[in-house]
């Protein structure tokens, strides 16, 4: 039987040291993407917040809350209120020492489905994450599909997989998560310009960037949706970060069905399964891997 379309959401906003205003704009963008028909939407990774991991401050630890917590239950009610799905990255306090950068996903009844669990850290000038960041591993959730480190959930419209950021750079983190069953890969993503850097690189690591999550959506004939923050986060001693919005929603042949350039935004897309299910017989990658060969993907290196 053929499944429904549905449609998704992504916002693209920038954040300030204001928490309470920074989920007071969420929640407004949200009830803007439901008003244009989106049924699934996604925010910004670690999204009531500024992007603290630009320097190592024992302080910035404090920003952390729980999941289930305040800022989930208050996106728990918004999403039974306008029955939408809401994917909510968060810098997660699992235990004293243990903070997790995650995404917890609610169903439009209003039902805290789980979260997931950012697997890559990365560790770069001004994104000093391995500081504050325990890597993701498995956590039950109801209604998810998963494996160690990898989730679907069964949402009341499609079924939702969800990476974060780094991720979107590791194929074998798509090809696992569309293994599960994912109908669209969210990418809630914070990545920007050093600005001295940008004259000579900006438009190739933005390029790049999308390029590389086009080319999961093709591999795996599924959509991929990246929420991205702007805006330019001073950080002091530094020149900071200028986030690069360009926020995009990609179909299962890699086309961009809707985009973004810098500017605070809402993207809606429609999805339908059908289309993956043409583009999957047509371009039949699943079909024809090898799965018997793969083993030595699990090594770090194989040259001598």
């Amino acid at each position: 039987m053929a499944r429904p379309a549905f449609t998704i959401g992504i916002v693209q906003d920038y954040a300030t040291a204001d928490t309470a205003a920074n989920v007071a704009r969420a929640e407004k963008h949200v009830r803007d993407a439901a008003r244009q028909g989106a049924q699934i939407i996604c925010l910004k990774e670690l999204f009531n917040a500024p992007y603290f991991c630009k320097a190592e401050q024992h302080d910035r630890f404090d920003l952390a809350e729980p999941i289930p917590g305040p800022t989930t239950q208050r996106m728990q009610a918004l999403a039974k209120e306008l029955a939408v799905v809401i994917v909510v990255p968060l810098f997660e306090r699992e235990a004293a020492g243990i903070y997790r950068n995650s995404a917890a996903v609610i169903d439009a009844d209003g039902t805290l489905m789980g979260s997931y669990r950012k697997l890559h850290i990365p560790d770069d000038p001004l994104y000093y994450e391995k500081f504050y960041f325990t890597p993701g591993d498995l956590t039950k959730g109801n209604g998810a599909r998963d494996v160690p480190g990898f989730k679907v959930w069964e949402t009341h419209y499609a079924n939702v997989g969800v990476l974060i950021c780094w991720d979107q750079w590791f194929p074998e983190a798509a090809r696992i998560t569309s293994l599960l069953g994912a109908d669209v890969l969210f990418y809630p993503t914070a990545i920007g310009w050093h600005p001295a850097e940008k004259k000579e690189w900006g438009v190739t690591q933005v390029e790049s960037w999308r390029t590389m999550q086009r080319a999961h959506a093709i591999a795996n004939g599924v959509y991929v949706a990246s929420p991205n923050r702007i805006g330019h986060e001073d950080e002091p001693g530094t020149d900071g970060i200028t986030f690069f919005g360009n926020s995009f929603i990609a179909d299962p042949s890699g086309r961009l069905v809707a985009a973004a350039g810098e500017e605070e935004t809402v993207l809606i897309a429609k999805c339908d399964p059908a289309e993956i299910e043409s583009t999957r017989r047509n371009w039949p990658f699943l079909r024809d891997r090898r799965v018997d060969a793969y083993g030595p993907i699990l090594q770090r290196y194989l040259a001598e």
